[in-house]
Order: C-alpha cells, then structure tokens, then sequence
C-alpha cells in the first residue's frame, strides 16, 4: 500500500477529505490511499467517514483501523472523510443549499461501492451532524452498500448505541451492515493506535466480513450486468 498525492483542480477547496491514514491534521490535501494493481475489475471505491467534530479525533483512527484492515485483505480505493472539514457547509435543510465541499461529500457516500462509518457518541446518542450528513443522502443510493459500523464513547455505557442506534439507521437505507460492529472507549485507543485486544479482534472481523460483503456485491453487480 503506498500513497500518492492526486492533482487538485484550481477551483477545488483545499479542506475537504484526506485520502489515507493521516490522523490528528487539517485534511488540506487529497491523496490517493491504494494497493495499485492492473488487473480488472477497478478497485472498489470504499469511504471511510469520521462524524467528529473534534479533531484529533478518536472516531478518525477507529475508521482507519478497519481501513487499513480491510485494505490488508483486499485492494481497495480508500478515501477518508472528516466531518470537521465540512461541518459549516452542511448547514443547510435542503440539499440544493449545500456548499460544493458538503455537496461532493454526499456524492462520494453515495458513489462509493462500500462504506465504513464512525460516530461518536454523546448523550446516549449518535452526533446529530452525523445524522445530518446521511438525511442528504438518497436512499436509493445506499440500498445494498456494504457497510461497516463504529463508534467512540467514554466508556462502555455507551457501547449499544451501535446497535440500537446505527444499525437501524442502515437498516433503514436497506444496506448490507457487517454483522460484527467496533465500539472504543477512551481507554481502547491511546496515542493514535488501538490498544485493547477485543477491539481489534472487533476489527479485525468488521473488515473480513465488509470484504465478503463488497466480493458478494459486486459478484450480483456483474451478473445483473451479463
């Protein structure tokens, strides 16, 4: 896996989305996060998608672990998003009103071929700017995407937010949802990596089984298209 800058049109904000692994700075750049191949099919397009508002952001390195995990099984095209970098450009009720940088952000979840989503929680809850992002979101765009669900918290309290809160978010758009979700608490990640056991065993099965997802997905896709 290597990473490779990728040429910025002139009128294309700089804050937007990094592509790879880059925790803890302004996403000012693109880059190109892959395992290069020239064999065919293209390289499944996959979104990591950060709702933090903070940044550093624990939320960030938890989507990409599973990215990085993922992308050890697979070869994949990984883009990683940070809700910080469009926050204010959401702030709209109406899709037409987005800014361009919040506008192509809902492009890109909506184009990607596979999606894995990260939210902190506060109060109980999933950060409502992160819910924000996905009312923008065509429903019929995400029916069938795989996906992969993660969440930070302050501790373990909040850990069934996953399931009683995303699950049935992505259950509603009809999305493939790996069986295994990954919750981290404050104490699971410290100095940017993973430190506990079960949350990268956690990991480690979220990314193996999006991975069968977007094999079995893109399977149906091909011979729907035959």
């Amino acid at each position: 896996m290597r990473y490779r800058p990728v040429a910025r049109a002139a009128s294309e904000p700089r804050a937007g989305f990094m592509r790879g692994p880059v925790s803890g700075r302004p996403a000012a750049e693109r880059f190109s996060v892959s395992i290069e191949s020239n064999s065919k099919p293209r390289l499944a397009r996959v979104v990591a998608f950060s709702g933090s508002a903070k940044r550093p952001s624990r939320t960030r390195i938890l989507v990409e672990a599973v990215g990085a995990e993922l992308g050890r099984l697979r070869r994949i095209d990984l883009t990683v998003c940070d809700l910080i970098d469009f926050g204010p450009g959401l702030g709209a009720t109406r899709r037409d009103d987005l800014s361009p940088p919040a506008a192509q952000l809902i492009e890109m979840i909506e184009g990607a071929d596979a999606l894995i989503v990260g939210t902190p929680v506060y109060q109980g809850g999933y950060a409502g700017l992160f819910k924000h992002v996905f009312d923008f979101v065509d429903p019929a765009r995400m029916a069938g995407k795989p996906v992969a669900l993660t969440a930070t918290g302050g501790g373990l309290r909040h850990a069934l937010v996953v399931e009683h809160g995303l699950r049935p978010l992505f259950g509603f758009f009809a999305a493939h949802v790996a069986p295994t979700s990954v919750y981290a608490g404050s104490d699971d990640l410290v100095d940017g990596r993973v430190v506990d056991a079960t949350v990268a065993a956690r990991i480690g099965a979220a990314a193996a089984e999006l991975a069968a997802l977007i094999d079995v997905t893109r399977t149906s896709e091909a011979r729907a298209s035959a």
